[in-house]
């Protein structure tokens, strides 16, 4: 009877019944198996914006973005944040991810692993089946490795925390893949990397801030202590993918700006020639949320001719993003420890010593808003007060005041 009336409906509550049922088993198993967890997926009967429900990962509370993080708290772990709950990423769940696929989670073949993760770790590759190394381990890096800088009190020691953005949603992107590859070669250099998807990141709109996306790269960011920034050249500048991360990173939390004191490292792939629109486009965004960036930069011409099966061949483009990397880490390095002292500045203290705290800048707005009112008022006044004392004027007959 309800199938003949109410299709819709009943669908409805057989989804419904479906999906509290593969929510409760999944809750009940803490590793269900990659085959059911990639078929609860396919069903649609878990939502798609909290993978830690779909593989059982543990769940903890929502980080509100209004709270900053100091670059040195934290701890070792990362809260990814969904509409109603948030993965914890701790070192022991990282080790355990190193042979994920690097396929993109939301390209089909992706492995299990990585969507249980997020694909934030969706650039590790499984060890190659003849044996070899990897080109990225065999990478002459010592002295970037032994390389230890004089460390202040309280610096931190964990392993350097990196973002990496890229602008293409294409599921052959070249940007993507140099991505990957600068994720990997960080790795290599003892960087803790997240690769941030964009794929179902909405156009910036204040209305949706709660957006499972939205979170999720507001909070990779404030868990980060530097970006890596890869996007392609569209009509000489960065694409609209790569911008409406950028544009959904909030400019200010309250009277701070949330991404200042973070390093980062910027790239770009060209479908033609060699061209330095967009790496030159990044600085100025760099420049713009204060974030001091690596002075070295890789731009790769021709980008379809300079990958195979989702890897760089050897090149001196290759060796380019190599040499970048290692300069980042080392900024990286020896700037990290130091991010609370370099964005201590006068005009700070000085608003914090005569208001109590750094103000917002509506409340600053408001308080010119205010002064200016007040100085228009008296300004009425002013022009009586002067006739009435100025001796080369006497006041007239009948004139107001006398």
């Amino acid at each position: 009877s309800l199938t003949s009336r109410r299709p819709r409906a009943c669908v409805f509550a057989f989804q419904l019944l479906g999906q509290t049922f593969l929510t409760s088993a999944l809750a009940a198993s803490p590793q269900p198996t990659p085959a059911f967890a990639s078929a609860a997926g396919r069903l649609s009967l878990i939502p798609r914006a909290s993978s830690s429900r779909r593989f059982g990962l543990p769940l903890s509370p929502i980080v509100p973005h209004s709270r900053p993080r100091s670059l040195r708290g934290g701890g070792n772990s990362m809260a990814s944040m969904s509409a109603d709950a948030s993965i914890t990423l701790s070192d022991d769940l990282y080790d355990k991810r190193r042979t994920c696929s690097w396929t993109n989670p939301q390209i089909e073949g992706a492995s299990a692993e990585s969507h249980a993760i997020g694909g934030w770790l969706a650039h590790r590759v499984p060890p190659p089946s003849d044996g070899s190394k990897d080109w990225i381990d065999e990478l002459e890096l010592e002295g970037a490795l032994a390389f230890a800088p004089p460390l202040p009190p309280n610096a931190p020691t964990h392993k350097p925390r990196i973002l990496v953005l890229y602008g293409s949603l294409r599921p052959e992107s070249f940007s993507r893949k140099l991505a990957f590859e600068c994720a990997r070669v960080l790795e290599r250099l003892g960087c803790d990397v997240r690769v941030y998807n964009p794929q179902g990141l909405p156009l910036r709109d204040p209305a949706i801030e709660s957006h499972p996306k939205v979170q999720e790269l507001r909070g990779l960011s404030d868990w980060s202590e530097g970006h890596c920034w890869v996007s392609p050249e569209m009509h000489g500048e960065v694409t609209g993918t790569f911008k409406t991360q950028i544009d959904w990173l909030p400019l200010n939390t309250g009277s701070v700006r949330p991404t200042q004191g973070r390093t980062v490292m910027i790239a770009q792939v060209c479908g033609g020639s060699q061209s330095f629109n967009v790496v030159n486009t990044l600085r100025k965004l760099a420049r713009w949320m204060r974030m001091p960036c690596c002075t070295n930069q890789s731009s790769v011409p021709k980008a379809w001719k300079e990958f195979e099966d989702g890897r760089m061949k050897p090149s001196e483009f290759r060796d380019r993003v190599v040499d970048v990397c290692e300069e980042f880490y080392k900024f990286t390095a020896v700037m990290r420890p130091y991010a609370d002292f370099l964005v201590d500045r006068y005009s700070e203290r000085k608003e914090k010593e005569e208001k109590g705290r750094l103000l917002t800048q509506a409340e600053k707005e408001a308080a010119k808003d205010a002064a200016a009112a007040k100085d228009a008022a008296n300004n009425k006044e002013a022009p009586v007060k002067t006739a009435l004392l100025d001796p080369t004027n006497p006041p007239q007959p009948g004139a107001a005041g006398l």
